[in-house]
């Protein structure tokens, strides 16, 4: 098979919620029907165009589960790197804008404190943190916004806690984080300047903690990354507090909005099917992670460094651009029967929502345990929370590179 058999005689705009200002407007957590329509289509391969920087950029969208796989897994052919000029956003000197050796450098100065044992060590203080915060947002009334007041601060004080971030600090991390993962609706100057305040603060912590070591992740990074250049150790921060914090706070809104607004077998919604099944938790969490993943606009580009045959068959050439599909993997029905059913009880359930390979989520045992213990708490404390509006008053980000309602107004 070839890369230019059964694919759409036209390229497709990308993302596919852009509209005519060029602002990717998802319109809630149900991905587009084109993901369905790819995973089962003749190709692995659907060639598509998008604008990075006002520039028309020619890419292929890597649709099937094995061979979205095999785009992770292989770092030497497909690099993140030499994609820094199809990426709308700036990541290049972060982990997830290198590849084989330096990738693997830094990442190993601070993976020790990501690995399952040390992040089980962490449990206690996780169930702490999210019930000091259920607690603030619950007391003395029945009604809150769930993004800024439970799942925004109760991620970010985990990550700050273990990067060491003063607590006065860490809410200017909100429009910094928004900044660095927006992909429109910003200037370049605004992203830029952000990009640099954001920069310059942690590098003054950075600096603080050379001089005076402490117990936290920013002293790991100060002392096992001081050979790296100052860019890569401020970036290796920023790329710790955002991915550690936002994508984490966006799965939890998201995931609660699911379950309230989808009915599960007999149940009105799959919220009350979780009360009265508990022990279904983990692999229901697993599930929404498959169907409702965070992404806005599919996985970070590579760029193609020889030519290749995908395990699909399908061929790329020495050059090509490929953006692996997170959305149209877990749609293919060779991997996932019946993929577009919500099932709670699916077995094995191989997502790759975490990615796979060199580029794994360093803090995926952290994200999957705070996703975990959000809602674990609120089914437990909150049985009777509901949504405060109707689902579709409920705004969801735009221009951003995870999707998330930017206010869930709940009640109880």
């Amino acid at each position: 098979m070839t890369a230019a058999q059964d694919m759409p005689a036209t390229r497709i705009r990308h993302p596919f919620y852009v509209d005519a200002d060029g602002i990717n407007r998802p319109p809630g957590p149900d991905k587009h029907p084109f993901y369905t329509q790819f995973a089962t289509s003749g190709s692995s391969l659907v060639p598509v165009i998008r604008m990075v920087q006002g520039a028309p950029v020619n890419a292929f969208l890597v649709c099937r589960y094995s061979d979205v796989k095999e785009v992770f897994r292989r770092q030497e052919i497909f690099s993140r790197a030499e994609a820094a000029a199809a990426d709308p956003i700036d990541v290049s000197g972060t982990l997830l804008g290198m590849d084989g050796d330096e990738h693997a450098q830094v990442r190993g100065t601070i993976k020790d404190a990501f690995t399952r044992p040390a992040i089980h060590a962490l449990r206690g203080i996780v169930e702490r943190t999210a019930a000091g915060q259920l607690a603030t947002m619950t007391n003395d009334r029945r009604h809150a916004e769930l993004v800024q007041d439970f799942a925004l601060p109760f991620t970010l004080h985990v990550i700050s806690d273990l990067l060491g971030l003063p607590s006065q600090d860490r809410m200017r991390f909100r429009a910094w984080g928004d900044a660095f993962l927006a992909t429109g609706g910003l200037t370049q100057q605004e992203a830029a300047q952000s990009s640099m305040e954001m920069g310059a603060y942690l590098w003054q912590q950075l600096e603080q903690r050379r001089a005076q070591a402490t117990e936290d992740l920013l002293t790991r990074i100060a002392t096992a990354a001081a050979d790296q250049p100052a860019h890569v150790q401020i970036k290796l921060a920023v790329a710790l507090v955002v991915g550690g914090w936002e994508t984490t706070a966006s799965s939890i809104a998201t995931f609660v909005f699911v379950l309230h607004t989808r009915p599960y077998l007999t149940y009105a919604s799959a919220w009350d099917y979780l009360l009265d099944h508990p022990e279904r938790l983990d692999s229901a969490i697993a599930e929404l992670q498959r169907l409702y993943s965070t992404s806005a606009a599919d996985e970070m580009p590579r760029r193609v460094m020889a030519d290749v045959e995908l395990p699909s068959g399908a061929r790329l050439s020495k050059g090509d651009i490929v953006i692996p599909s997170l959305d149209a993997a877990h749609r293919d029905p060779a991997v996932f029967p019946r993929p577009t059913e919500m099932d709670f009880d699916r077995t094995p359930n191989p997502h790759l929502g975490f990615g796979h390979g060199p580029h794994y989520c360093i803090g995926a045992h952290l994200g999957k345990m705070e996703v975990r213990t959000a809602i674990h708490q609120m089914l437990r404390e909150l049985p009777d929370l509901r949504l405060a509006v109707p689902a579709a008053q409920i705004p969801w980000k735009a221009g951003h590179s995870l999707i998330s309602p930017e206010r869930l107004p709940i009640e109880w």
